[in-house]
């Protein structure tokens, strides 16, 4: 009996399972991993208005750190993905054991460095004289936990590599457990402060290490991969790092020149401006999902010499960022006044927000093809044109943006700017998929 022949509707109904297995527990872990701040702000808010200071300048630096490493997780799914997709696993985990061995020495570093200088680090977010002792002691202890949030970023990437978003949802949720468990132990139990509290984000991070540690030692001595480090594999993965941590900067870049352009505008405006950047990450969890699973795909087929499976699947995941784009443009629009009341009861901040949201809700679908886009070049390892494109972005961002207090524009101009950003990314991510220059198969791009 011949098998039937594989139909497009066929073919789209399978990269949709692909799609969504990969994407939903992504994305659950995505949403697990701010709660974790959110947890420490709910248990140190009882301590006093300076230790909630404190934490929150603190807290500003150590995720500004770990978005900067962020790359250790996409260097890593990519490069993972293309030998799990040309059938070497072994290949696959030896790669995978370089990012993480990559993400210790990174991580030991920071510590060197940002050990000594908590202090000045405090200093520059301007804290007070009340809150600035309990940021540097939140501070210096966190700081204790960074080489385990670097592992878990390379570990993280591994996983999704080997096409597993599942585990690092069960392991995020066990993390925040643990650490809303020990926070509360170790402030109002143990009587800590807020000591109690960094370290036991601390030790809930460094159980998140252990616990991939594990799974990838498994699978090493499973499949006969080696546990030691590679000098040149290590040097590859850096090598691989750089355009991602260009960047990243650069969008880190584009974030701050808008919040510092709302906080020029008032304070009402810079208020409005915080609830929707709020919102804005919040959808931005849900398009990275569908991003994230790109870069497993992707990195497969193209690890597989099919490129015809590169494109298809690559086709359909912009279908899914458009539709999920239009979808996330409506529930704001519908839910607006659910949410906005949440946020804020002041008239003249909802008065403000109204207009820029809506702005935000009409840019969603362009966001929607963005991410997916960004997704699928990192998962085919074209990260020297992603640098290259966010620093194109930035370029024309930034005057515009700047421009916008001096020409008498409000925070809604500012987020038609933030538009014109996402737009520009647009127009540059898909000329780079239109050209196909990105679909380099084998193994090792």
């Amino acid at each position: 009996m011949t098998q039937a022949p594989a139909t497009p509707k066929n073919g789209r109904r399978r990269h949709d399972r692909e799609i969504l297995a990969l994407a939903v527990p992504a994305f659950g872990a995505l949403v697990a991993e701010p709660l974790f701040v959110m947890v420490d702000s709910a248990v140190i808010g009882h301590l006093g208005t300076p230790q909630l200071a404190g934490l929150g300048i603190a807290a500003a630096l150590l995720m500004t750190a770990v978005s900067v490493f962020v790359f250790l997780a996409y260097a890593t799914t990519a490069a993972v993905a293309r030998r799990v997709g040309a059938g070497d696993l072994p290949a696959a985990i030896r790669q995978g054991m370089d990012g993480i061995w990559l993400a210790l020495l990174l991580g030991a570093a920071v510590v060197a460095l940002a050990m000594p200088t908590a202090p000045w680090l405090v200093g520059v977010f301007g804290a007070s004289d009340t809150a600035a002792p309990y940021a540097i002691t939140y501070l210096r202890i966190s700081i204790l936990g960074i080489p385990a949030m670097l592992v878990v970023l390379a570990a993280t990437g591994v996983l999704r590599g080997l096409q597993d978003t599942r585990t690092p949802l069960y392991v995020a949720i066990g993390g925040f457990t643990a650490n809303a468990v020990l926070s509360v132990t170790l402030v109002h139990s143990a009587g800590l402060g807020i000591a109690g509290s960094a370290w036991g984000t601390v030790i809930a991070q460094v159980g998140m290490a252990a616990a991939y540690l594990v799974v990838v030692v498994r699978g090493a001595r499973k499949h006969g991969a080696s546990l030691r480090p590679d000098a040149a594999g290590i040097r590859a993965g850096a090598r691989a790092g750089v355009p991602l941590l260009v960047r990243t900067l650069s969008l880190r870049a584009v974030l701050m020149i808008a919040t510092a352009v709302a906080a020029r505008l008032g304070d009402v405006d810079i208020a409005a401006h915080q609830i929707i950047l709020s919102l804005w990450s919040l959808t931005a969890f849900a398009l990275d999902a569908i991003a994230i699973a790109g870069q497993a795909i992707i990195g497969r087929y193209l690890g597989a010499d099919d490129e015809k499976g590169a494109r298809d699947a690559c086709r359909r995941m912009v279908e899914w960022g458009i539709g999920c784009g239009i979808l996330l443009g409506v529930v704001i629009v519908l839910a607006r006044p659910l949410f906005i009341p949440l946020f804020t009861s002041d008239p003249s901040v909802k008065d403000t927000l109204l207009p820029a949201l809506l702005v935000v809700a009409v840019s969603q679908p362009i966001a929607g093809v963005v991410f997916v886009l960004d997704g699928v070049l990192m998962g085919a390892g074209d990260g020297r044109y992603l640098a290259w494109a966010m620093l194109v972005t930035l370029a024309v961002f930034a005057p515009v943006a700047l421009l916008v207090p001096s020409l008498g524009g409000g925070l809604t101009a500012l987020w038609w700017a933030m538009t014109l950003m996402m737009t520009v990314r647009l127009i540059t991510l898909w000329l780079r998929a239109r050209s196909g220059r990105w679909i380099v198969t084998g193994a090792i791009r």
